[in-house]
């Protein structure tokens, strides 16, 4: 090529060379589509699922977890260490220079000559020569032990030496052994399903599978050893699918995005760091801080106010994990939060119910989709007055409970359903014409019993005390324009019931807060009511269940700290966020907090909100330490003389410490650390297991 950049006429001597002529070269056939990603080893995946999980404290993030001893060591300063250990050399020096040098005298070279015998000490011995040499070298040796052990040589090579380097350097991890190894699927083929284990094995390897296939296979042969599907119908998913067998019924392997870190070997979610602080336990510090199902199956409260990082930081990761459960066939979730509260995007559920949307394409079922009167009067009961009711029992909700159940009964058994939003406020009213159309419709069918049902309520209108005027009034907050489209009950929507957690579903559903607080309201606890009475009638309390409310304001009642301590044992939970403990009445804050087993306070506490947590997290035994200083007096002229040197030297009276160490009970946290003490991003979390581990209270970094 010439030097303008064009190539030379001549061309070069290959190019003038004949080419033998000969059928076209084929290009070989790429592996992908131009501008595609390459297809994925499954290194990655499999580094992931052999990486060890060793058990932990409760809370603690496992995956690759390195354990740390109960109490911290005493751990000596760097600067004094250093310097005692070289102190120590250059007394073992010198003490062996005074010898070598008989500055000391040859006492030491009496065993010496005591051991040996004459004929060796011949000059040019070999034999004495060893046995002197070696005597001094056993000599140096003592000398360098005595001295390294007062010097802590030991600590110093520990700290600083080749041991240290080997902890810093990254360790190269050497493949388990196959009876060992995740990725075999040994429980596969101990159960003589040896062909799905291998396609399992092989799509692993490949790139093909995922943690939540991975969750979701395992969880499919859960319910093979258990009993609920057979080997012969697993096996035959697995080997048609491969690692796609058992799909959710979304068909759905992953969310559209994740914003947490998570490990579904162990159902666990990071929240953040637990803080490097003396007030956490030294096993603690510096660890992950991770919940999952072992933990939400006790419910969590967040107490904290605005821009705490109640929903970015605790409610949004812990419906992500549960919403990857839910996929995996482990959970299904119910999250209640207002509109665009972020919790997360419409792919990340199945159902999504928009209460005041008109293009909500699900409706929500008012009686939980129940067909018992008595328990559809309750559950509204409880969401219409309880907020209302006297926190004893006899109160309103009781009596608002039998007043629906008389207007409930009697509609169902006439129309062969519930009544909607209009004509249930037209009941409660006791406006004459529906009582009278429903009075004359159970006469004609000859339902005596309903009948006395409907009459003990017209007995009731009107007088002093009834109920039925307030339930009309809170069921007038959901007849409302806004709400035409909702609540329906002639078969005309698609209305969800939380019947439905029976299966791995994962739910959303929006309040309309902003013009309806109250309603708001009033909804959140007729969910929470629902979800309660749900879980406790499952056939399958294998699936885990949760339901997450964004903001508990208003909700908490009576009936519902009963219902949360019955979860538990239902293998359901609830997690809850407060902006402040006194949107729960006061006699119910301590019912509250003793009926949940996880308790988190964010920054930003008020004191007297610290001071209902500092009581129900108790005290502990601690070392207290108390320090005086006396000042020395001096008797003597020359004592007094130095005291005045060293006065002049320092600028300090000589004193005298006295230390005085006991043991004092005191709060584990306080109520004004708790609302001053606990820097922005962090949050004070203690927590609670389904099989009744405790871990402590917990200074948290959300952040990291």
């Amino acid at each position: 090529m010439d030097s303008d950049g064009t190539q030379d006429a001549r061309g070069t001597h290959a190019d003038r060379v004949p080419r033998p002529a000969g059928p076209p070269q084929v290009p070989p056939r790429p592996a992908q589509a131009p501008g595609m990603p390459s297809a994925p080893d499954g290194s990655a995946f499999l580094t992931w699922l052999r990486t060890p999980r060793p058990e932990a404290a409760p809370g603690v993030w496992r995956f690759g977890h390195l354990p740390r001893p109960d109490e911290e060591p005493e751990r000596i300063p760097a600067r004094q260490l250093i310097g005692g250990a070289l102190i120590a050399f250059l007394v073992g020096w010198l003490i062996w220079s005074l010898l070598w040098n008989g500055y000391l005298g040859g006492w030491w070279l009496l065993p010496l000559y005591a051991m040996i015998p004459d004929s060796w000490a011949e000059p040019h011995s070999f034999g004495s020569v060893v046995v002197v040499y070696a005597y001094y070298v056993t000599i140096a040796l003592g000398i360098m032990i005595g001295v390294g052990r007062l010097g802590r040589w030991s600590e110093v090579w520990q700290r600083y030496g080749l041991p240290a380097w080997r902890r810093a350097a990254p360790v190269s991890e050497r493949p388990p052994a196959p009876e060992e190894d995740p990725a075999q699927w040994n429980q596969l083929r101990a159960a003589g399903a040896a062909d799905a284990a291998e396609r399992l094995g092989a799509e692993a390897r490949a790139g093909r599978m995922r943690d939540v296939d991975q969750a979701r296979i395992a969880r499919a042969w859960q319910g093979v050893r258990s009993g609920r599907h057979s080997l012969a119908t697993f096996s035959g998913a697995v080997l048609q699918d491969g690692a796609a067998a058992c799909l959710h019924p979304s068909g759905e392997r992953d969310l559209p995005g994740r914003l947490a870190k998570h490990d579904l070997v162990t159902g666990q979610v990071r929240l953040g760091t637990t803080a490097d602080d003396p007030r956490n336990p030294y096993s603690y510090r510096g660890t992950g801080l991770a919940l999952g199902p072992d933990l939400l199956g006790t419910s969590l409260l967040a107490v904290g106010p605005a821009g705490s990082g109640k929903t970015g930081g605790v409610v949004w990761p812990l419906a992500e994990s549960l919403c990857l459960h839910a996929l995996a066939g482990r959970a299904a979730v119910v999250v209640v939060g207002a509109a665009g509260a972020g919790l997360g995007p419409v792919d990340a559920y199945d159902v999504v119910v928009r209460v005041g949307n008109p293009e909500s394409v699900y409706d929500l079922d008012l009686y939980g989709g129940t067909t018992d009167p008595d328990e559809a009067a309750a559950v509204l009961a409880e969401a219409l007055v309880g907020d209302l009711a006297d926190p004893h029992p006899g109160a309103d909700s009781r009596r608002s409970t039998t007043v629906l159940a008389q207007l409930l009964g009697p509609f169902r058994g006439v129309h062969g359903r519930f009544p909607s939003v209009p004509e249930l406020r037209q009941l409660l009213d006791g406006a004459p014409g529906p009582l009278g159309a429903l009075r004359k419709a159970l006469t004609e069918g000859g339902q005596e019993s309903l009948l006395r049902e409907l009459d003990a309520r017209e007995r009731q209108l009107g007088h002093p005390g009834d109920v039925g005027s307030v339930l009309a009034d809170r069921v007038a907050l959901l007849d409302r324009p806004a709400f035409a489209g909702f609540f329906d009950t002639s078969g005309q929507s698609r209305p969800f019931s939380l019947r439905a957690l029976d299966h791995p579903v994962r739910v959303r559903i929006d309040l309309p807060e902003r013009g309806h607080a109250d309603a708001s309201r009033m909804l959140a606890r007729l969910v929470l009511a629902q979800f309660a009475a749900s879980v406790a009638v499952r056939e399958d309390r294998s699936l885990f269940a949760c339901l997450v409310l964004d903001d508990a304001t208003g909700v908490i009642t009576p009936e519902a700290v009963r219902g949360i301590q019955r979860l538990r044992s239902a293998n359901a939970g609830v997690v809850m966020t407060l902006r402040t403990l006194d949107d729960v009445p006061r006699p119910l804050r301590s019912p509250l907090l003793g009926a949940i087993g996880c308790r988190m306070a964010l920054s930003g506490l008020t004191p007297w909100d610290g001071q209902d947590f500092a009581e129900v997290w108790g005290k502990e035994w601690t070392e207290a330490r108390d320090v005086t200083d006396r000042q020395i007096i001096a008797e003597t002229p020359a004592g007094k003389a130095v005291h005045m040197l060293r006065r002049v030297i320092t600028g300090n009276a000589p004193t005298a410490r006295a230390v005085t160490v006991r043991q004092v009970e005191r709060e584990r946290w306080s109520a004004s650390e708790l609302a001053h003490g606990v820097p922005p991003g962090h949050a004070v979390l203690s927590l609670t297991s389904v099989r009744g581990e405790h871990a402590p209270p917990l200074l948290v970094d959300l952040r990291s």
